[in-house]
């Protein structure tokens, strides 16, 4: 483990270099690594563990879209793919990457199949941060870890495949074993972390729904909508719109800030742009902090986990969410999305 300067403030980072795969693969050799669900993660991290070399199995559902899924993936069933109850009876390490209302639903299950020095990994704090509201409490007898990658996991496994590395925190919530720094670390590498940072389950959870409120998707969608429509009211175009909203900012100006920085974008705009981003920027910091403190605080006090248990939980949950999505996918800005997208150079 190396301690990294970001900023000024040092941070426990571990790099593919001072734990390289190799060791990952020696310390995990007698592991079979369990993949307890095969939607948002269990794909890129199970397919990315099984292409580097680890014993890897699936616990899906049989009667689900996701196991026909597993099964295109190669899975076997009956080999490398099974019923959930015998994935968790043969895994010594159990990947629980189901929802989390699937957790909750499931936590009965998987509890009993939790004999001692097995693992429980997750990829999101918030079945044990919130662990009085989701009942996911484990014995005493198991090390409990957490790898969660910074992205989806279909980013994962697409960086992956390009030889790249997507970043991810780590962290240890129980070591009833000795060996759950390296346990979570060599999963942290298997799975395809670019670096591994250090962290908690409650801090990872905390960051983690507040940027989904915010920058991620909340408040980002939010800036789309806000911008697009003040530029529709002024007279400009559907396809204008988009493109000073949307597509200059994802196609061309993101990834220039992912590889080089936002000061580095500021350094090298035009001198109007420049000018005008330094005397706005702060503006709207100052606009919206108010609203993400206010986002944290919610966060922090569990109201937004308490959320996200009552609206999953209720039988229409899925009809209810189609119409949230239907809103969004049918408004105006996103309809003309759909229609620059198909016009960029390489769909034609």
């Amino acid at each position: 483990m190396a301690r990294i300067n970001f900023g000024g403030t040092e941070e426990n980072v571990v790099t593919r270099e001072e734990f390289p795969l190799a060791k990952a693969q020696e310390v995990l050799k007698n592991e079979t690594i369990a993949i307890i669900g095969y939607g948002v993660q269990g794909p890129g991290q199970s397919l990315n563990l099984r292409d580097n070399g680890f014993n890897v199995i699936i616990g899906q559902r049989k009667d689900s879209k996701t196991w026909d899924k597993a099964v295109a993936d190669g899975w076997v069933p009956g080999k490398t793919l099974f019923e959930i109850e015998e994935a968790c009876e043969k895994g010594t390490i159990l990947q629980f990457l189901l929802s989390d209302a699937g957790q909750i639903t499931l936590w009965p299950t998987i509890r009993k199949h939790l004999t001692a020095g097995k693992a429980l990994y997750f990829s999101h704090g918030f079945g044990i941060t919130y662990k009085e509201r989701t009942g996911i409490i484990p014995p005493a007898d198991v090390d409990v870890i957490l790898v969660a990658p910074k992205g989806s996991g279909t980013s994962l496994r697409r960086m992956f495949l390009q030889g790249r590395g997507l970043n991810s925190s780590y962290a240890i919530f129980q070591d009833a074993t000795g060996k759950a720094f390296d346990r979570v670390v060599a999963l942290g590498i298997g799975v395809g972390s670019g670096y591994l940072f250090e962290t908690t389950f409650k801090k990872e959870v905390y960051s983690d729904l507040t940027g989904e409120r915010g920058t991620l998707m909340g408040a980002i969608q939010g800036i789309f909508a806000a911008q697009y429509e003040v530029l529709r009211s002024n007279g400009h175009s559907p396809s204008e719109a988009f493109n000073e909203t949307v597509e200059e900012l994802t196609q061309s100006l993101m990834p220039l800030v992912a590889e080089n920085g936002m000061d580095w974008m500021y350094a090298n705009c035009s001198t109007t742009a420049q000018r005008g981003a330094l005397d706005w920027w702060k503006k709207f910091r100052d606009a919206s902090k108010p609203v993400f403190e206010e986002l944290y605080k919610e966060v922090a006090a569990g109201n937004e986990a308490q959320r996200s248990i009552d609206s999953n939980s209720k039988a229409d949950y899925r009809v209810k969410l189609e119409e949230e999505l239907k809103e969004l996918r049918e408004s105006e800005m996103w309809r003309a999305g759909a229609t620059v997208r198909k016009l960029r150079p390489e769909n034609n």
